[in-house]
């Protein structure tokens, strides 16, 4: 009876349920109130290690996410980056973090094929029905391309496309602003902004070339990203909805410089109409004066217009790009000529301060001669400008 007085007052002190005016008074009132107390104490241990497997779990991510952080933080230190340097790592990580738990693709491969194209088909396909490069394509045929492509959310500030990159995917913005820019010599231009609906990386698909432009997040943005070989397999496999898909990258008003003067002329040689405003415009934009010389040559109008009135001369005068003004003017442009606010290419010069493009356009303006002769005079400009 000591013995079971002395192991009774032991589980009793260990399991702490302390020693109440209800005790045991007897040998069978002691035995059961061990074993009792015994199943009390493994119920009590396997409840809280449970709730410790969830604090645990539930705190995992951000214990990695404290460890990177802490990382990020020795290399900076250890390299002796400068301060501006670390804030954007330190920033970069926090929005990575941030955008992972939005990741939807993980729950999407584990459902059932059958409902993954009815998900998709909801979230997905009007915005894809609006894409430009689909654009009359059957239903069967976007459901095929829908089901295929996979959910991405990515940071802002990163780089989706790098410069010269051939990449395999195609890109289609469900949500937020992807920039284009062109990087040289270690200096970054945007020439352009793309929001939903809009499509890129497709001209490496058809065209075998790579990229000369870096597409990179301007905010937090859902892309879907669809396999260029599975793009080629859809052509082939419908080839009325393929026929449909080329016809429409075709007559894309084309917003990139990468693309060559045959894959702007139709199949008759000339230019459509429609890929007429974009093209130049967008070229002068960038300043690359040989493509730009290139389309003026194949027939393109050199005064042609956008939305607010401004002609390839306009955008190459206030930007600076003295090459492009000159191969403008040896094409006979019209520098007088207004935009809606009523402003000259001269003018755009004067603002920009760009002053050899100021003497260009005002030497061209004052002398109103000739054709035969305003075709020597520009020659000479040309000569003239390359001196100085």
């Amino acid at each position: 009876m000591r013995y079971i007085a002395s192991i009774y007052w032991s589980i009793s002190t260990m399991t702490t349920v302390g020693y109440g005016d209800l005790h045991a008074v007897n040998t069978r009132e002691m035995i059961f109130n061990i074993f009792y107390m015994l199943c009390n104490l493994g119920l009590t241990a396997y409840l809280i290690g449970n709730m410790t497997n969830l604090v645990v779990e539930g705190t995992r991510r951000t214990m990695e996410f404290r460890n990177s952080i802490q990382v990020a933080s020795n290399f900076v230190c250890r390299n002796h980056l400068p301060p501006h340097l670390k804030e954007q790592i330190l920033a970069y990580m926090c929005l990575r973090f941030k955008a992972e738990t939005l990741n939807q693709q993980h729950l999407m491969d584990q459902l059932p094929k059958a409902l993954c194209k009815s998900i998709c088909q909801h979230l997905f396909l009007p915005t894809v029905k609006e894409a430009y490069l689909f654009k009359g394509v059957s239903r069967e045929t976007l459901l095929l391309l829908v089901t295929n492509m996979k959910v991405e959310y990515i940071p802002p500030r990163e780089d989706v496309i790098m410069q010269n990159e051939a990449p395999e995917d195609v890109y289609v913005v469900v949500s937020g602003e992807v920039e284009i820019i062109y990087s040289d010599n270690e200096m970054e231009q945007v020439v352009g902004r793309l929001s939903t609906g809009d499509i890129f990386g497709e001209f490496t698909a058809f065209s075998d070339r790579p990229q000369s432009f870096i597409f990179r997040t301007r905010t937090l943005s859902q892309l879907l990203k669809l396999k260029q070989s599975t793009l080629k397999e859809v052509l082939h496999a419908k080839q009325k909805d393929g026929k449909i898909i080329m016809q429409n990258f075709r007559k894309h008003q084309t917003e990139f410089e990468d693309i060559s003067i045959n894959d702007l002329i139709g199949e008759h040689g000339e230019f459509e109409e429609a890929n007429k405003p974009c093209n130049l415009l967008t070229v002068a934009a960038t300043g690359n004066s040989c493509f730009l010389d290139k389309l003026l040559k194949a027939g393109m109008d050199p005064d042609i217009g956008d939305s607010k009135g401004r002609t390839p001369l306009h955008i190459a005068a206030s930007k600076g790009y003295e090459d492009c003004v000159l191969v403008l003017i040896n094409h006979a442009c019209n520098i007088n000529i207004q935009d809606m606010d009523g402003n000259t290419p001269l003018w755009d010069a004067i603002t920009g301060k760009h002053h050899n493009i100021f003497n260009l356009l005002h030497r061209v303006h004052v002398f109103p001669i000739p054709i035969p002769v305003a075709i020597f005079y520009v020659l000479r400009l040309k000569e003239m400008a390359f001196q100085l």
